[in-house]
């Protein structure tokens, strides 16, 4: 039900577009992929057309995500944005290189999300597949009352069968959330 996730077992991958690497924390095959990428220089995103994706300011600021149809904001850090992956994107660096955590589904086949927990407050999670990640610093959240502490730049995996309570005890986490759909 519980894994700890280290940073020294997450997987990194080049970006195709050739500007920057993906650290993926957990994936699963061509579902979904949950990861933390830096984006030192502005440019186009990959194409994930059928995929929906919530991605999160993590470090630095001035993130800028242009569309053919206006402006992402990303400039604010811990904001969770959502967007489809067929989107064409071109990211504008205003302050300089930014870190962001990304969360990316296949529509048919899950539902995801992202949010921040903060120190004391409660998620009350559906059965799935959830991360509580810290990307800086120390933190603890507690699980059905477990309380499970958190290095910096490790995740908690949670595999839950039935709803199930989280509880941010100290510091803020981000709680990804993969549902399966049942249609």
């Amino acid at each position: 039900m519980f894994t700890l996730l280290d940073p020294s077992s997450y997987l990194r991958t080049p970006w195709k577009n050739g500007g920057g690497t993906t650290v993926d924390i957990a994936f699963e095959d061509d579902v979904w992929r949950f990861g933390r990428t830096p984006i030192v220089q502005p440019g186009p995103f990959s194409d994930y057309t059928g995929f929906d994706r919530v991605q999160v300011l993590v470090s630095g600021s001035g993130l800028v995500l242009e569309t053919p149809t206006g402006e992402i904001d990303v400039r604010q850090p811990f904001r969770p944005v959502r967007f489809t992956g067929e989107t064409p994107i071109v990211s504008r660096l205003e302050a300089g290189p930014v870190e962001v955590v990304n969360l990316i589904g296949r529509r048919a086949r899950v539902k995801i999300d992202v949010v921040v927990l903060d120190e004391g407050r409660t998620l009350h999670i559906e059965p799935g597949t959830h991360f509580a990640y810290t990307p800086h610093g120390e933190a603890t959240v507690a699980v059905q009352g477990d309380e499970r502490n958190l290095a910096a730049d490790c995740a908690l995996r949670l595999d839950v069968p039935v709803p199930t309570r989280l509880t941010g005890v100290r510091s803020s986490t981000l709680v990804a959330s993969i549902l399966e759909r049942r249609e």
